[in-house]
């Protein structure tokens, strides 16, 4: 079954007192977790997925933006919850939304937090060297199409700002020095066929996370694009699953 197009706007599904953010990945959009959005809002929650500033527009306007301006978007959009009454928010993210829902979960109230995907290492070890082939490469094309059933529902650039991908490296570096005061319940979820980043990210983040509660989830047959690949409903009734046992709820 093929995903359907979708928009890349920001989305809110309107459901109960308890909130989910969801957050998407670098260059990516909202429409990667609108599925996700959707069966979280049929449980109950109220779901609020923002898009990140400089995504879902064009490599151009993304180039004008840094990892603090995608970490305002994800502030804003917790902001955004908490002001649609949500009495308790747990938030998840794709990629490196994974990264800016762990940074979330240490600087803000939330029940529980889950990283799908979140990059510690890359696959392309360019990323270390993006700082300074910016200056001679403003742009790289992107690699690869995905499967069908991920590339149809996905809105991707056709080339990445280069300017970005260092920053996203920064973004690693700070959240990496941040794990250890990340105390709330966490949910590390891996996909085995990740060709983007090092299925090791996973372990790394699971060992240095603090928490009492966490657990580590693997998926043998999806790749990167966990959200839309062959195993998400596994993904979805997993993630709610964890959430019921740390609000105390039958699973």
């Amino acid at each position: 079954m093929k995903s359907k197009r979708r928009s890349p706007e920001a989305f809110t599904y309107e459901g109960g007192e308890k909130g989910i953010l969801l957050i998407h990945g670098f260059t990516g959009s909202t429409a990667e977790l609108q599925p996700m959005g959707h069966y979280f809002q049929r449980l109950g929650y109220t779901v609020h997925a923002p898009l990140l500033a400089g995504h879902g527009t064009s490599p151009e306007e993304m180039a004008k933006t840094r990892w603090p301006d995608w970490w305002r978007s994800v502030q804003e959009g917790y902001e955004s919850l908490k002001q649609a009454g949500c009495s308790t928010i747990a938030i998840a993210g794709l990629s490196m939304g994974g990264l800016l829902a762990l940074r979330v979960a240490h600087q803000y109230p939330v029940v529980a937090a889950i990283a799908m995907n979140a990059p510690i290492e890359v696959r392309d070890k360019r990323i270390r060297w993006a700082r300074y082939a910016r200056y001679v490469k403003p742009y790289i094309p992107r690699r690869g199409k995905k499967p069908d059933h991920i590339e149809s529902g996905m809105i991707p650039y056709d080339r990445d700002p280069v300017v970005c991908i260092a920053s996203l490296w920064d973004f690693i570096s700070t959240v990496k020095k941040e794990l250890s005061y990340i105390t709330v319940p966490t949910l590390v979820m891996q996909s085995e066929q990740d060709e983007t980043i090092e299925p090791a990210s996973a372990d790394y983040i699971y060992e240095q996370i603090r928490s009492d509660y966490k657990e580590i989830q693997r998926y043998a047959k999806s790749g990167h694009i966990i959200t839309l690949d062959k195993e998400r409903e596994h993904v979805f009734s997993d993630a709610a699953a964890f959430l019921d046992r740390i609000q105390g709820k039958e699973a």
